[in-house]
This record gives C-alpha cells, sequence and structure tokens, in this order.
C-alpha cells in the first residue's frame, strides 16, 4: 500500500488494534502497536525494523525497537484474539498444519541450524516455524505459530538464555509443536473442521494418532513408501507346536507399500474429480478411494497397545482410509493421502480437503513478501515472536478487508511471485 492507503485506512486500523491488543495494558504500547502494523503495510522492499521506521511519519526506531525486542506484553493473548476473529468470518473447511522456513546468517539467531530450509530447497542455515491455518478455497489466515528449537539449542543452555529462550521450552519434534499448536486452539474454544498436512506429518504415525486422541479428523498426504495390507487380508494363529509360549495371531503375508497396492487396484477403479477452478481452468485428476490397514513398527506397536498388550492383542490391525491419484498421461499414481474420515465419504470431498493446502501458498506470499515475515532482524525468542504476532495482525487486517462487502478491499503490497512454492 502506498502513504494514501495506508492512511485512508488508519481509522479502521484503529478499531482493530484497540480489539485484537486489548490485552496489552499500556495505551503507549497499543500506539507502537499500530504504529508497527502501518509499516508492515506500507510499500517498501524492506519491513525490518530501521526502514519502516525511516518510512513512517510518527516512526521512532528505538521505541519500535523496545517494542518488539524487550516489552514483556503477551503475544498469546494478541494471536487467540486474531484466532477467534478470523475464524468467525472465513468459516474454514480445513486447519492445515505446515512449517516455515526463515534463512538466516550466523548463528546467534534463536533457533538457527543448519536445516532442510524450504525457503532455498536445500539445507541451509534458518530458522523453521510450525503453524496452523484456517482455510477455504477463497480465503485463509494463520492461526497460531511456534519456533522450531533444534535439539542443538537445547543442550547449550548459555546459547538459550542468551537467546531469551524460557527455561520451560525443551526441544521437541515439529509433529509435538503441531499438536501442541492444536491443544492451545482447542482451549481458546476454536475447533478443527479437517486437519491437512504434507507428508512431512502424515507419515509419522504417533501424529496420527495424536490426531485420532484429540478426536480430530484428518486427511494426511504420504510419501508411498508406507506399508499397510489390503482391507480383506485376516490375520491367522499359526499351529503351536508345543514348544516355548502359545503363537500369536499375525498375516501371513508381508505388509507391502500403499504405492503397490495402489496400482494393483487397476486404472479402471480410479475416476475423474473437479476440485476447484484454476487460473488456466478447472482442476481435474484421476483418484480412486482404498481402505487399506496401516502396517509398519509403530502401526503394529500402537495396535498392540490398544489391544491391551502384544500377548492379549487379536492381531487385527485398524483400516485406514487411503486417498490416490492417478493423472491421466502417467504410467503410476504419484499422490498419497490417509485418512480417518470413513471411506464412504464422497471423493469428491476427500478430494477437496487434501487439495486445499494450496491455499496457504497465498498466505505465505502475502506474509513474507507483502507484509515482512521473514525480515525481522532481531535474534530473541521474545522479539521473533513479537514480530510473527504483528505481521499475523497485519494480515488478519487485510484478510478482514478483503472479506466485508462494505469496503473496497486494499491492494496486494506485493505481487511478486513467492518462493514458496508446491503444486496442489
Amino acid at each position: 500500500m502506498d502513504k494514501h492507503e495506508v492512511n485512508r485506512l488508519r481509522a479502521s486500523l484503529g478499531l482493530f488494534v484497540e480489539d485484537v491488543f486489548a490485552s496489552v495494558p499500556r495505551k503507549d504500547q497499543r500506539a507502537k502497536g499500530e504504529c508497527y502494523l502501518r509499516g508492515l503495510m506500507l510499500d517498501g522492499r524492506r519491513k525490518s525494523i530501521q526502514p519502516m521506521a525511516q518510512r513512517l511519519p510518527d516512526g521512532d526506531m528505538q521505541a519500535l525497537q523496545q517494542f518488539v525486542n524487550q516489552s514483556p506484553w503477551d503475544p498469546l493473548p494478541v494471536r487467540q484474539r486474531i484466532a477467534e476473529r478470523l475464524s468467525g468470518v472465513v468459516r474454514p473447511e480445513v486447519w492445515v498444519i505446515d512449517d516455515v522456513s526463515f534463512p538466516k546468517c550466523g548463528n546467534a539467531s534463536v533457533g538457527v541450524a543448519r536445516q532442510y530450509c524450504g525457503a532455498v530447497g536445500k539445507r541451509a542455515n534458518c530458522q523453521v516455524a510450525v503453524s496452523v491455518h484456517a482455510a477455504t478455497d477463497t480465503a485463509s489466515c494463520p492461526l497460531e505459530w511456534q519456533l522450531y528449537l533444534p535439539r542443538e539449542w537445547t543442550e547449550e543452555s548459555d546459547r538459550c538464555r542468551r537467546a531469551g529462550v524460557p527455561g520451560t521450552v525443551v526441544h521437541q519434534e515439529k509433529w509435538r509443536l503441531a499438536l501442541g499448536l492444536l491443544d492451545t486452539l482447542a482451549a481458546w474454544q476454536l475447533k478443527a473442521p479437517v486437519v491437512v498436512a504434507d507428508a512431512g506429518y502424515g507419515v509419522s504415525t504417533p501424529f496420527r494418532l495424536g490426531l485420532q486422541e484429540r478426536g480430530l479428523s484428518y486427511v494426511l498426504a504420504l510419501n508411498g513408501k508406507e506399508v499397510a495390507h489390503p482391507e480383506n487380508v485376516e490375520p491367522q494363529q499359526p499351529a503351536y507346536g508345543g514348544l516355548g509360549p502359545p503363537t500369536l495371531m499375525r498375516y501371513r503375508t508381508a505388509p507391502r507399500a500403499i504405492s503397490a497396492l495402489a496400482v494393483e487396484t487397476g486404472v479402471e477403479r480410479f475416476s475423474k474429480v473437479t476440485w476447484r477452478q484454476g487460473s488456466k481452468g478447472a482442476m481435474i485428476s484421476r483418484f480412486a478411494v482404498l481402505t487399506v490397514r496401516p502396517a509398519g513398527k509403530q502401526s503394529l506397536a500402537a495396535a498392540q497397545e490398544a489391544g491391551g498388550g502384544r500377548n492379549r492383542w487379536g492381531g487385527v490391525l485398524p483400516v485406514q482410509t487411503l486417498l490416490v491419484e492417478w493423472p491421466d498421461g502417467q504410467d503410476a499414481p504419484t499422490d498419497y493421502w490417509i485418512s480417518n474420515l470413513p471411506a464412504t465419504t464422497p471423493v469428491a470431498d476427500l478430494v477437496r480437503r487434501a487439495k486445499m493446502r494450496w491455499r496457504i501458498e497465498h498466505d505465505y506470499r502475502e506474509l513474507k513478501h507483502g507484509l515482512g515475515l521473514d525480515h525481522f532482524e532481531g535474534r530473541t525468542w521474545r522479539g521473533w515472536h513479537h514480530h510473527v504476532t504483528l505481521v499475523t495482525a497485519a494480515q488478519a487486517f487485510l484478510t478482514l478487508r478483503r472479506l466485508d462487502p462494505k469496503v473496497q478491499p486494499p491492494a496486494r503490497a506485493s505481487t511478486r511471485p513467492s518462493t514458496y512454492s508446491k503444486t496442489y
């Protein structure tokens, strides 16, 4: 936005800030928050504090630095109010779990480490955050965030202390962080419609079990290498030879990769489904819904535990719904999703949910290139979470404006193509 457009929205922005920053106790702090949001929305290549302060007529770099990096205001109540407002307006069909990376130089920024960086498509020095987004085909918004702290950080207490990491924070896998975010949103009385995520989360049996234990429905991507039994295969009890412990129920054949099971289903089982209109026309491909019994060590251990232990378990692995995509012109299926929704769910509904992950690309394009999500130059835990909360607030304000039929939506701050690109 240019200065004239930002000034035109100051009254509306002021009301928005008074609402979502109501938990911030001091009026001068809320004023700094409003100033920071204007800086994020105002045109400019860099959205770090110094260039934003230079562009704003009331920009005070020292005051903004103190507000973001040192001020003790709690970002969680702010994000809670944003999530409540946006959930009521967006009315999401799915919640999308994803992680996003921030390339960094040096090793002082909190959580930075050499790890896979989606922004550059390889291992690099970066920070990684896990997020949950509410999404439909027409709108989306982040609801909650958490910075991923690699184990090498938690093993160095002095390093954590210098970055201001709370003593209660420990290393957790990204799937555990995602479950924690869902628990936070549940505590805010927000209910996930259907959880979707990429294969980085879908391949994790503990993550799927965590969703199941929370009573959440899901459609999660797989990579095709996971093993399973067909639904109609039943375990049998081998004859007892008279020596040793009693024989246990087991499947007579080894589980096979779901990619092989999908091919054996036959291409004639696949039907064409249209899931949305793209920029070049309708998005169409061929899909089939199968019922399988996921196997593998983690699935087996979970089934045995649920059945009362290895010696009491009846040997039957639970069934799950498998969605498979086999596009025209391909020699084999290309994409797979696992779901705890019943196999009788219309295939078009499963496909729509599985494919709705595309929507958060819009979020990241606006958050990164338009609002400076990855421009933060501070190094501390507090500063990072403050900055992310403020960027989320700016995106929420613009989303509410776009969805309000009474107002003309403001122009996007940037239309440059995103480096965060996936095809759905």
